[in-house]
């Protein structure tokens, strides 16, 4: 293999390849990107394993990666605000541009929209990709390429509590230590939360949520959700105000339900079933709100501004490093977290 654009494959379901692919050319609009960290994500494993995650189906060979950054070598006729040698952090998503969603500014809704690494796209995993200019951020000196790649999953705690409405003095409980968990957990102490409580069926991962800042931390040790609820509401003497559902798991959210307080809200972040049984009569008495999230609008500046001024530090979520050439190590140690793997990234440079 001449290596020169060595990029990560999924063939179809449990069979990933390296694959030499052209090296991309950038359109007038785009930039090409030599890449340098991709951080592997749930979905990339659930990808890689299952083949499908719900209705997208790998039908065809795909790249996997979507949590990216990089150096331009490239850049197009149109292209005015970026230059060859800058530093970006890479949002994996393009969308129409003139839907009312796009234009209303919640363009992760759009239903045109083209997200890497998401079938039928491929994804970032590879030495060089092209990709919207417009959708590759700046990222200071004082940051790293790898905290760039980390802005992706990043923005989905900061979407999280964007739609929580996550301010000063809130009490938060997270259900799920994994790492958009953590994320979510950081991005609520920098938006004011003042007590987080993280819960999780892993007594190993809750010490490190509680390296990373959690203030109480639940191990998730009997299905009896009262007296689950019941601990929840002594750690921070009362129920909480905002709940960021991220384990996706049914007696997760109906703990985050009895948990949180009257008026309160949940966020729906990890993807479980298609359909749960929950106490849906309970919520609607008590006026707690129920809200999804779909990835995430309009997080990168926010992200990089929080990661360059101290405001976060992700560092920590950073256990492994591979290189491209050994993705699939990389994928196995992902999926059955080896080693008390958190986060895993591929190192897409020549060495």
């Amino acid at each position: 293999m001449a290596d020169e654009n060595i990029s990560v494959v999924l063939q179809e379901k449990m069979k990933l390849i390296l694959e030499d692919k052209p090296i991309p050319k950038p359109g007038n609009d785009e930039v090409q990107i030599a890449m340098h960290s991709v951080g592997i994500c749930g979905s990339d494993v659930h990808f890689w394993r299952k083949g499908a995650i719900g209705e997208f189906v790998v039908k065809s060979p795909m790249k996997l990666g979507h949590e990216s950054s990089g150096i331009i070598s490239e850049v197009g006729s149109n292209v005015k605000h970026l230059k060859i040698g800058d530093r970006v952090a890479i949002e994996p998503q393009t969308t129409c541009g003139s839907c009312r969603f796009c234009k209303g500014g919640r363009y992760n809704l759009c239903a045109d929209v083209k997200f890497h690494a998401t079938p039928p796209f491929d994804g970032t995993l590879a030495r060089y990709i092209v990709h919207n200019a417009d959708l590759c951020f700046k990222i200071p000196d004082n940051m790293s390429l790898e905290e760039g790649a980390l802005c992706e999953p990043l923005s989905v705690g900061i979407h999280a509590c964007r739609r929580g409405n996550v301010s000063l003095g809130h009490k938060v409980l997270i259900t799920g230590a994994g790492p958009i968990g953590l994320v979510s957990m950081l991005s609520a102490k920098a938006m004011g939360a003042s007590e987080i409580c993280v819960t999780d069926i892993s007594a190993e991962r809750l010490e490190f949520a509680k390296k990373m800042g959690a203030d109480h931390t639940l191990l998730i040790d009997t299905q009896d959700v009262d007296v689950l609820s019941e601990k929840v509401q002594t750690a921070f003497g009362v129920k909480a105000d905002v709940t960021i559902e991220c384990s996706g798991a049914q007696s997760s959210l109906e703990l985050a339900i009895y948990s949180t307080a009257n008026g309160g809200c949940i966020i729906l972040v990890g993807m479980g079933p298609e359909k749960v049984t929950v106490p849906l009569l309970y919520a609607a008495c008590h006026e707690i709100d129920i809200r999804g999230i779909f990835r995430y609008a309009n997080t990168w500046p926010t992200a990089i501004s929080m990661i360059s001024s101290g405001a976060v530090n992700v560092k920590p979520l950073v256990t492994h490093h591979f290189p491209i050439e050994d993705a699939l190590k990389a994928f196995e140690t992902a999926s059955t977290g080896a080693g008390g793997a958190i986060k895993v990234i591929i190192d897409c440079f020549k060495k």
